[in-house]
C-alpha cells in the first residue's frame, strides 16, 4: 500500500516534495543538490495551495486504520508557512556542501509537515519522532566537540518527548480504545485529571520549551552550524504551537505557563554574551506569547497565537541568519568581541534591523500584528497580572533582542574586524525575509484571512478622509 497517498482524494501527501528533495540531495553533489534544495520547498507549497479543505488520506497498519493526512484551515496555514520557511532556509544554506545536513534539512521541513497535516495521535507519534531524528544533524553539522555533545543533549530531550507522546496514547487508549486515537481537544480532561492527557501535554511542553524543559534549546541551537538555527527556529517548536492549538484550546495552566515563558528569560538575555544565545531566549519569550493565547482560549487568541507563530518564524529566523553571518564571515559570535560591522556588512545590518524592528513589535512590522491580538485578548478576557506581564515582557524584549542584538553584532565599540558581506545567497534570503516581515505589517488582512477563526482585529486603523471630515466640520464650526 502506498503510504503517501491510501485515499483516492489525494494524489500526495503534502510533504512528499520535501521528503523526495531530501532523499535526492542526498545523492547528487554540489550546485545540483543545492538547486534541488530550492525547488523541493516550491513545488510542496503549490501542493499545499492544492488541497481541498477537509480531505482526508489513511493508511493500514498492524490493523489500525491511521489518518496520515486530514486537512483544515490550520494544518494549511502550517502547511505554507513550513514550506515558505523550508524555501527561505534553503536559499540561505545554498553555498552548503554537505549531503547529511541538507538532506536532513528537507527531510526535517517534511516531519514538520506531517505533523501539521497529522490525522490522528498515531501518525502524530509517528512525524513526532521524526523531528528528533532529522533535526539533530543540523547541530551535529559543525563537527566540534561541544556540538556533538549538545547534539546528544538535544536528541535525549527530543526522543524523551516522543516517547512520552506515546505513553500519554496508550495511557488513553487503555481507557478509552481505539477512540483514544482522535486528535480531538483535550482539554476537559486534563481539567478532569486524566493522566493520558497530562503525559501528552508534558511531551509537547518539551518541545515548545516550557520552563524547566527548555535547556535543549539554548544549548542546542547556540552549538549548531551557521545555517542550523535558521531550520531548527522554524519547525520544532511551531510544530508544538500548532499540537497546542490543536489539543489544549482554553487550557488554564497554559496561560500561566505562557506567562512565565514570556518572562524569565528577559533576565538571562541581559547578561549573555553570546548573541545567538540571547536570541533563543527571546524565542522562548515569544512562544511563550503564543502558549498563553492557547490558554486563553477564545477563537481571536487562539488566532493571534497562530498569527504570532507565523511571523515569528519569518522575524526571528531573519534575526538567527543575520548572525549566522556574522558568524560565518567572522568566526566570532561574542558580543563583547564584535562591533563596527556596519561598514563592511550593511546589508546584513539593514535586515538584522528590519528583524529587530520586527521582534520588537514595532507598527508596520509583523511582530506588531500578532502580538497586539493576544495582549488584547489578555486585558479584554480579565487576565490582568498577565497583561502586565506580557506588556513586561515585550519592553524587555526590546532591550534584549531589539538592541542588543543589533548594537553589539555591528555599531558597538569597533572591533576591527572587517570581514566581507554576507553571500549573495545569504543576502538573498535575508531579504526575503525582510520583505514579508514588512509586508506582513503593512497588510495584516493577508495573515488574518488564512487564519483558523478569521480574526478581524485592526492592529492600526488609519484613515486620511476621516481626518479631513473632522477637519472641514471644526472649521464650519468656527
Amino acid at each position: 500500500m502506498n503510504i503517501l497517498a491510501a485515499s483516492s482524494e489525494i494524489s500526495f501527501h503534502p510533504a512528499f516534495a520535501l521528503i523526495l528533495g531530501g532523499l535526492v540531495v542526498a545523492i547528487l553533489r554540489g550546485r545540483s543538490a543545492s538547486i534541488a534544495m530550492v525547488i523541493a520547498p516550491v513545488l510542496g507549497f503549490w501542493q499545499v495551495y492544492s488541497l481541498d479543505l477537509g480531505s482526508v488520506s489513511s493508511m493500514s497498519l498492524m490493523g489500525y486504520e491511521i489518518l496520515v493526512l486530514v486537512v483544515d484551515q490550520q494544518a494549511k496555514l502550517f502547511g505554507y508557512l513550513f514550506h515558505l520557511a523550508a524555501l527561505v532556509a534553503g536559499i540561505y544554506s545554498f553555498h552548503l556542501r554537505d549531503p547529511w545536513q541538507i538532506s536532513m534539512a528537507l527531510l526535517y521541513a517534511a516531519t514538520a509537515v506531517g505533523v501539521a497535516f497529522a490525522g490522528d495521535m498515531l501518525s502524530l507519534f509517528l512525524w513526532w519522532e521524526g523531528l528528533a531524528i532529522t533535526s539533530v544533524f543540523q547541530i551535529w553539522g559543525r563537527k566540534t566537540k561541544q556540538a556533538e555533545e549538545s547534539g546528544f543533549r538535544y536528541l535525549f530531550f527530543h526522543v524523551s518527548s516522543g516517547l512520552l507522546l506515546l505513553a500519554g496514547i496508550l495511557f488513553r487508549y487503555h481507557g478509552e480504545g481505539s477512540s483514544a486515537f482522535s486528535l480531538e481537544p483535550l482539554t476537559r480532561d486534563l481539567e478532569a485529571g486524566d493522566m493520558g492527557a497530562w503525559i501528552i501535554l508534558l511531551a509537547i511542553g518539551i518541545k515548545a520549551a516550557f520552563p524547566g524543559l527548555h535547556v535543549w534549546l539554548k544549548d542546542g541551537y547556540a552549538e549548531a552550524t551557521h545555517s542550523g538555527p535558521v531550520w531548527l527556529c522554524a519547525f520544532t517548536t511551531k510544530c508544538a504551537v500548532c499540537m497546542l492549538a490543536r489539543l489544549f484550546p482554553g487550557a488554564d495552566i497554559l496561560i500561566t505557563i505562557g506567562g512565565v515563558m514570556a518572562m524569565f528569560p528577559i533576565f538571562y538575555a541581559v547578561i549573555e554574551n553570546d548573541l545567538r544565545r540571547v536570541l533563543c531566549y527571546s524565542k522562548i519569550n515569544q512562544i511563550g506569547f503564543m502558549v498563553v493565547g492557547i490558554g486563553i482560549g477564545t477563537e481571536l487568541a487562539i488566532d493571534g497565537a497562530i498569527a504570532h507563530a507565523f511571523t515569528h518564524v519569518l522575524y526571528k529566523g531573519l534575526l538567527f541568519m543575520s548572525m549566522g553571518a556574522v558568524l560565518y564571515r567572522t568566526g566570532e559570535i561574542r558580543g563583547s568581541h564584535l562591533g563596527g560591522l556596519y561598514k563592511s556588512m550593511p546589508w546584513t545590518t539593514g535586515f538584522c534591523i528590519v528583524g529587530a524592528a520586527s521582534i520588537s513589535a514595532f507598527p508596520l512590522f509583523s511582530g506588531f500584528i500578532s502580538k497586539s491580538i493576544i495582549i488584547t485578548e489578555a486585558a479584554k478576557n480579565g487576565h490582568t497580572i498577565i497583561w502586565l506581564c506580557l506588556l513586561f515582557a515585550s519592553a524587555g524584549v526590546i532591550h534584549k533582542a531589539g538592541l542588543k542584538i543589533p548594537f553589539f553584532a555591528f555599531f558597538a565599540r569597533d572591533s576591527g574586524k572587517r570581514p566581507k558581506e554576507a553571500p549573495i545567497n545569504m543576502l538573498i534570503a535575508m531579504g526575503i525575509s525582510s520583505f514579508m516581515c514588512v509586508f506582513l505589517g503593512c497588510n495584516p488582512q493577508w495573515l488574518y484571512s488564512m487564519l483558523p477563526n478569521g480574526a478581524s482585529l485592526k492592529p492600526v486603523s488609519f484613515s486620511f478622509s476621516s481626518v479631513r471630515k473632522k477637519a472641514v466640520t471644526a472649521t464650519g464650526n468656527k
